[in-house]
């Protein structure tokens, strides 16, 4: 199964200023080496980043840009969404039939709202997901610490069967594009 790799809002606004994401810096580590896997294995990239219409992730400010220490390569995809859903008014469903992807891993920020929603809409899709349980993160809420939540979706998703279509949470190391 061709598989892609989507890494959704890993971006400067949520990333590069205090406070900063739960285990940010090993999460970014995490994210690059699995970029450079599939490209190794000749695997898509492809780089969802969230955008408003001015503020912090208003399109082309700082606050939009990937997060500093990101390793982006020549051939990498980006798409630009504007909800939680990166399928949702985006091209994200024809590019992969385009690029012949079966099935995506995904990574990346917020666990609770973009990872988890675009995991949902892939599985509702009948794309098979391979969610990087330790290459997801997002901040602190008042209600819940972020590495509670991050496990709390970890689990959550990885339990999911009524969609009918494959899911695993995997560390990051674990997960192969070939």
């Amino acid at each position: 199964m061709k598989q892609a790799l989507l890494v959704i809002d890993v971006q400067s606004g949520m990333f590069d200023q205090a406070p900063f994401p739960d285990d940010m810096e090993a999460v970014l580590e995490r994210i690059n080496g699995l970029a450079e896997r599939a490209r190794a294995a000749g695997a898509p990239v492809i780089w969802v980043q969230h955008e408003s219409p001015a503020g912090l992730l208003g399109r082309g400010g700082p606050g939009w840009q990937l997060a500093a220490g990101l390793r982006t390569a020549d051939g990498d995809r980006y798409l630009a969404k504007t909800t939680p859903d990166s399928f949702l008014r985006t091209e994200l469903d024809a590019l992969l039939k385009q690029l012949g992807v079966e099935g995506v891993a995904i990574c990346g920020y917020a666990s609770e709202f973009c990872v988890d929603t675009t995991t949902r809409s892939a599985l509702a899709r009948g794309i098979p997901v391979t969610l990087a349980g330790d290459a997801h993160t997002t901040h602190d809420k008042p209600h819940a610490k972020a590495a509670v939540i991050r496990a709390h979706h970890s689990f959550a998703l990885g339990n999911l069967s009524s969609f009918g279509t494959p899911i695993a949470v995997k560390d990051a190391a674990d997960i192969t594009f070939d």
